[in-house]
């Protein structure tokens, strides 16, 4: 079972990392010989994560990917998931939601031209290729701009191919030019390290996922729907049951899973769901943004009690009903009302103990952690602060 955590890093256990003086993390390495040193200190460091849950083994990065993963130890992941830039981003149109649209995703998205889309496909497929286990596998989607490219680049870096998945898209966007075939696939390449490697594959798990029977290459799943989406929306965002199926099918729970194109995290949502450790990585704030969201939706579940206190406004008991109906207004009678009290609240969600550990009303977050720090509550590690605003109206 992998570990995530900064505690120590024993030589055949090469994820755990641990923070060095100037507060960034790198690979321990022995201080045995000084030339172990000197050489320790020409390699790449990794930088402090932007989220690192010890507990669950989530570790997320904020960068590019060809620059995160030299710094991971060699062989070290049992399974990768990928989405890399397919490319598309032409100035083209498409359809969504019955609109048509532009396929503009970003800068990251635009095409090179072929050669040097192919050499950045090489480059982080060998990456990769690098920290994977001797028997670990990579799983890399794409469509019809990108994903020949990256079968070329395997076979040139010697993986050995074990499948090319068809994802079936049940509701595709029609082709707005009328001169194509609608597209309504995606490919998978299933791959392992190299022709060596003794990959892993649940066999029977498929089998009976499949009712009974082998489990085909054609995948029909549909795409994220309305649930998966109320964080936010990402361009490229995949299903929780298509990942829910890749790591199922090539990974045990405690194993290590690696995403080098985050995008929308649903890899770190279906690892944290089906006990699998996670390392994620990617560049773009709002991607980091919709992840984290969607992670801690999955790690938070605080129960808050509302406590309603009644006072009489009369002088005398009884019922004294002034305002010419029934006691409260009908369901749907708009309301006005005077603003009688708001309060803001902040609760602190331990790191280890997954609770609320401490509240404390305040104006700002600022102000909430600095009553925190002054509690005795000060030396507990916090994972998240939750904020809630509170507004009570008397009815007019």
């Amino acid at each position: 079972m992998c570990r995530l955590d900064t505690a120590q890093t024993p030589i055949n256990d090469p994820i755990r990392f641990e923070k060095t003086s100037r507060g960034r993390l790198s690979v321990s390495k022995s201080t045995e010989h000084s030339s172990s040193t000197k050489a320790a200190a020409h390699e790449p460091r990794l930088p402090a994560p932007v989220f690192d849950d010890r507990k669950h083994h989530i570790r997320i990065y904020s960068g590019d990917c060809l620059e995160i993963l030299p710094a991971i130890p060699e062989g070290c992941v049992d399974l990768i998931f990928a989405d890399p830039p397919y490319f598309l981003s032409n100035d083209g149109i498409t359809c969504h939601a019955g609109r048509m649209v532009s396929v503009n995703k970003g800068d990251w998205d635009r095409s090179r031209g072929p050669d040097i889309n192919h050499e950045f496909n090489r480059a982080w497929l060998a990456a990769c290729q690098r920290v994977l286990k001797p028997n670990g596998t990579i799983w890399v989607s794409g469509t019809s701009h990108v994903i020949h490219s990256v079968g070329f680049a395997m076979q040139q870096l010697g993986f050995k191919l074990l499948n090319d998945i068809s994802w079936v898209k049940p509701n595709p966007p029609p082709n707005l030019s009328c001169r194509y075939f609608t597209h309504a696939t995606e490919t998978i390449i299933w791959a392992a390290k190299n022709k060596k490697s003794r990959h892993t594959f649940n066999y029977k798990l498929m089998k009976d996922q499949a009712g009974g029977k082998q489990m085909k290459s054609v995948w029909q799943i549909p795409p994220p729907d309305r649930e998966e989406k109320r964080f936010g929306k990402h361009p490229t965002q995949k299903p929780v049951a298509l990942l829910e199926r890749i790591l199922e099918a090539a990974s045990h729970p405690g194993d290590l899973v690696l995403d080098p194109f985050m995008g929308s995290g649903t890899t770190a949502v279906v690892a944290l769901r089906l006990s699998r450790c996670v390392v994620a990585v990617d560049f773009e704030d709002a991607s980091l943004s919709l992840t984290l969201a969607r992670v801690c939706a999955e790690l938070v579940f605080v129960e808050m009690s509302i406590t309603c206190s009644e006072n009489d406004l009369d002088l005398y008991r009884g019922s004294v009903d002034r305002s010419g109906c029934t006691g409260t207004r009908a369901m749907g009678t708009s309301l006005s009302g005077k603003l009688v009290r708001r309060e803001r609240s902040y609760y602190f969600v331990g790191q280890s103990r997954r609770e609320v550990i401490y509240s404390v009303l305040a104006s700002t977050l600022d102000e909430a952690w600095q009553k925190f720090r002054s509690s005795a509550q000060a030396q507990t590690e916090i994972l998240f602060v939750i904020k809630t605003e509170t507004e009570i109206y008397l009815a007019q």
